[in-house]
């Protein structure tokens, strides 16, 4: 844990915790509805604890808001649930669960090189480095100073993890095989596109944010849904993989008005799961696209 912050206690041994950390991750992935044993591994591997700031730790009511845990025992960072790490700003450490869903649609392959956008203090980071192995490198952006020196000192001994303090949206500044953004963002940034290697892989959380902002937390979705979008040989193959909300992007990928009303209009008529295809920098054909944007489309035809 970063500088002289109060440490978590321990009720429970090193090796009894070990056996809380497997469950809890058994319970992820079966919540999760994947089958993957590297991502259910990792989860296993991962110590939750190091990333969530300084006890007393807060959770995110289902209603909104967050309360205070009663205990700073090390055990209850192994929920599925949302651990506040800016509640002034509605960051969290966010579900386990569906990040597993997430993280299973990269298809993550050993030796694999991948930018995590809003990385956050660095607990996916580290799942994802698990995931990519020794051979493989984590290129961890986060905007915010203080989340990205926490991030620095949680995952200092990780050899395959570079962390760094950016604009996700000039991330990766070069080729990937994979990138995972962990913020709402209602386009995609042009290196998450053009910087994909041939096959690589990209999971993002689209979303418009929230007319009202909240006195206390940052502006969540309003509408929200995980993509995955591939670089194939001709185009690029997308496709819906469920609701998500995120909170939304600040920074280089802020936009303006009329481009928000354009995807809450689309999000409102609905169709986003039947999304067959990203069109970059093409000219769309109208009526077969759920959405266009500046330069980029979602399209129900194939890639």
């Amino acid at each position: 844990m970063p500088g002289d912050l109060p440490m978590p206690t321990a009720m429970f041994t090193a090796d009894e915790l070990a056996v809380i950390r497997r469950a809890y991750a058994h319970q992820v992935v079966a919540t999760a509805a994947t089958t993957n044993p590297r991502i259910e591994a990792a989860f296993a591997t991962v110590s939750r604890e190091k990333f969530l700031g300084a006890p007393p730790w807060q959770i995110a009511n289902l209603g909104g808001g967050y309360r205070p845990l009663p205990s700073s025992d090390l055990v209850l960072a192994y929920q599925d649930v949302l651990f506040a790490l800016q509640p002034d700003k509605g960051v969290n450490n966010g579900s386990p669960s569906l990040h597993a869903r997430l993280l299973a649609e990269l298809d993550i392959r050993i030796g694999d090189r991948i930018a995590h956008i809003g990385a956050g203090t660095g607990y996916y980071s580290a799942i994802l480095s698990e995931l990519v192995g020794t051979s493989g490198h984590v290129y961890a952006v986060e905007m915010d100073p203080d989340l990205a020196a926490h991030a620095q000192a949680a995952l200092a001994d990780r050899a395959n993890i570079s962390v760094v303090n950016a604009d996700g949206s000039q991330w990766p500044q070069q080729e990937v095989d994979a990138i995972y953004v962990n913020f709402a963002v209602a386009r995609p940034a042009a290196p998450w596109i053009e910087r994909l290697r041939p096959g690589g892989r990209l999971v993002l959380p689209l979303g418009v944010p929230r007319q009202d902002r909240p006195p206390k937390g940052g502006r969540h979705a309003s509408h929200g849904a995980a993509l995955r979008i591939e670089r194939g040989e001709g185009g690029f193959p997308a496709r819906w993989i469920g609701t998500a909300y995120f909170v939304c992007a600040n920074g280089g990928l802020a936009i303006d008005d009329s481009e928000i009303e354009a995807l809450t209009a689309a999000f409102r008529r609905g169709g986003i799961e039947f999304v067959k295809s990203l069109l970059w920098k093409t000219e769309p054909r109208i009526g077969r696209c759920w959405h266009i944007g500046d330069q980029w489309a979602l399209c129900y035809d194939d890639a």
